[in-house]
C-alpha cells in the first residue's frame, strides 16, 4: 500500500484526473489532484511530494515542465509521464529529463500501481540511503572530519573553543570544501548537541519557497496553505540552522532574517504574533562577502550579526596530504553502502588523484571513489575505474590560488616541478619533456631555487 506517500496526479482531463485520484488514494496514497500544470507547478512550491503522475500534453504549463519542476525543487522525487500521444523521441526526452517512468493512453489501471508502487519504493530508498550516509557520517553524536592538514586541525580546534558559545558564525570556502560539514562540527561541539541541527540552501529555492521554509505560515496564509506549517527557524529553537549560500539570498529576505537575530522572535506568514526562538545561526558563502557587500548584494548590518566569528576553509588543492586519507575513507563508507567488497585504492589511482588539483574540491573526491566502487568488479579501484577525462588529464587544472588568479610564473614553476616529479628528477629527460635544452632548464632552476629538485 501507499504508507502516506505524497502523490501529486495532473491531468487536464477530468474523467481520468478524478479516476485516478479515487484508485490511488484506496492504495493508501496522500493524493493531492491538479487539473492544469499551472496549478501543479503552484502546488510544487508549496508542499512536499514523493512522487509526480503527470499527463504530457497540456494547454500552458505541460507534463515536460512539470517534470523539470519538480526535479529542480525535490531531486530525490520521481515523475511518471502519462500521454494519449505515446511516440519513442517524447519517451526518450523525458527519460533524459529525469522522467522514471513513460505511459501510454488508454492505460490499465493495475500498470499505473505497479509503476507508482515502483516509484515510491525508488524514493524510500534513496531516502533510506541518505539516512544511512548521514549515519556514517556521525558517530555517537560526533562528527568525523578526516584530515591531518595543520590548517584544518587549527580550524577545528578554534570551532572546539567557540562550539559551547551562542556566536553566529560564517563558514567561508570553495563549492565542495565540506562548509556544512564543518557547521555540524561546530553545532555536535556545543551545548545544543542534543537539540536539532537543520540546514537550507538560500540559492536553490525561489523567494516565496524559501519564506515559508524559514518561517511557516498560518491555515489560508495564502492559496494551498490548508494547514499551519513551522519553519525551520522555529522548529530549529534551541540547536542550529545552517544557512548555505547566504549571499544568493533576496535583499528583502535578508531584512526579514536579520530581524529575526536581533529580536529573537519570528512571524509565520499569515500570523499576527511573534513567536520567540532561541537559534543558532551557521552562514556559509563561496563569495568573498565584503565584495558582496560593496557590490549592494548583501547587507552590512546582517553581514555584521553572523560574522561574529568567521571560518575559512581552505580548498583540497592545498592539503595534498588528505587526498589519500579521504580517499580511504570514501571507499569505505561506500563500501558498505554499496555492500561491495571493495577494499583497496591502486597506487597509481593515489598518484593520480594525488596531482589533480580538484577544481570540485572533496565533493568531487567523493564523487570519483563513489563512481570507482560502483565499477569495480574485483578488490581494488583501478584507473580504469576513473572518469575519463580525469584518465586523460596530463597536466594540473588551473585554478585560483588565495582567491587570486595565478601568474604565469607560478604556473610555470608548478609545471616544472611536475615534470621533474614524473621524470624522476632526470633533468635531461624534464628538459625534454619541457621543449626545452637541459642549460635553459637548469636557468630556470636557479632562478626559481629548484636546483636540488
Amino acid at each position: 500500500m501507499g504508507n502516506g506517500s505524497k502523490l501529486l496526479i495532473v491531468d487536464d482531463e477530468k474523467l481520468t484526473l478524478e479516476n485516478l485520484e479515487y484508485f490511488m488514494s484506496k492504495e493508501g496514497y496522500e493524493v493531492t489532484a491538479a487539473n492544469s500544470g499551472t496549478e501543479a507547478l503552484k502546488i510544487l512550491e508549496k508542499k512536499d511530494i514523493d512522487v509526480v503522475l503527470t499527463d504530457l500534453r497540456m494547454q500552458g504549463v505541460d507534463g515536460m515542465g512539470v517534470l523539470g519542476k519538480c526535479k529542480e525543487l525535490y531531486p530525490d522525487s520521481e515523475v511518471i509521464i502519462i500521454t494519449a500521444y505515446a511516440s519513442l523521441p517524447s519517451a526518450i526526452e523525458t527519460m533524459k529529463m529525469g522522467a522514471y517512468y513513460y505511459i501510454a493512453k488508454p492505460f490499465k489501471m493495475d500498470e499505473v500501481k505497479k509503476v507508482v508502487k515502483e516509484a515510491v519504493e525508488k524514493v524510500r530508498l534513496k531516502r533510506e540511503n541518505a539516512q544511512l550516509r548521514e549515519h556514517i557520517e556521525t558517530f555517537e553524536g560526533k562528527v568525523k572530519i578526516i584530515s591531518k592538514d595543520s590548517k584544518i586541525e587549527d580550524l577545528l580546534d578554534t570551532a572546539k573553543q567557540i562550539g559551547p558559545t551562542d556566536c553566529n558564525v560564517i563558514v567561508s570556502g570553495e563549492s565542495g570544501t565540506g562548509k556544512e560539514l564543518f557547521a555540524r562540527f561546530i553545532h555536535y561541539s556545543s551545548s545544543r548537541a542534543d537539540k536539532p541541527f537543520f540546514a537550507i540552501n538560500c540559492g536553490a529555492l525561489t523567494e516565496s519557497i524559501l519564506t515559508s521554509e524559514l518561517f511557516g505560515y498560518e491555515k489560508g496564509a495564502f492559496t494551498g496553505a490548508t494547514g499551519m506549517k513551522k519553519g525551520l527557524i522555529e522548529t530549529a529553537s534551541g540547536g542550529t540552522l545552517f544557512l548555505d549560500e547566504i549571499t544568493e539570498m533576496d535583499p528583502s529576505m535578508q531584512v526579514k532574517l536579520l530581524r529575526v537575530i536581533q529580536e529573537k522572535e519570528v512571524l509565520r506568514l499569515g500570523a499576527t504574533s511573534t513567536i520567540e526562538v532561541n537559534v543558532r545561526f551557521i552562514a556559509s558563502t563561496n563569495r568573498n562577502l565584503k565584495d558582496a557587500i560593496k557590490e549592494g548584494q548583501f547587507r552590512e548590518d546582517l553581514y555584521f550579526r553572523l560574522n561574529v566569528v568567521s571560518f575559512s576553509i581552505p580548498p583540497l588543492s592545498e592539503r595534498r596530504d588528505d587526498i589519500p586519507l579521504l580517499c580511504y575513507y570514501f571507499l569505505k563508507k561506500f563500501s558498505t553502502l554499496m555492500s561491495k567488497g571493495v577494499s583497496e585504492i591502486s597506487q597509481d589511482v593515489i598518484s593520480m588523484l594525488v596531482n589533480y588539483d580538484f577544481p570540485g574540491n572533496v565533493r568531487e573526491l567523493e564523487n570519483i571513489i563513489e563512481r570507482g566502487v560502483a565499477l569495480a568488479t574485483g578488490e581494488t579501484i583501478e584507473v580504469s575505474h576513473l572518469p575519463e577525462d580525469l584518465r586523460e588529464l596530463s597536466i594540473r587544472t588551473f585554478r585560483r590560488r588565495d582567491n587570486r588568479i595565478p601568474s604565469l610564473e607560478e604556473q610555470e614553476v608548478s609545471y616544472i616541478q611536475w615534470v621533474l616529479k614524473e621524470t624522476g628528477g632526470n633533468k635531461t629527460l624534464a628538459a625534454q619533456t619541457l621543449g626545452i635544452d637541459r642549460v635553459s632548464l637548469w636557468r630556470k632552476l636557479k632562478k626559481y631555487g629548484l636546483e636540488g629538485s
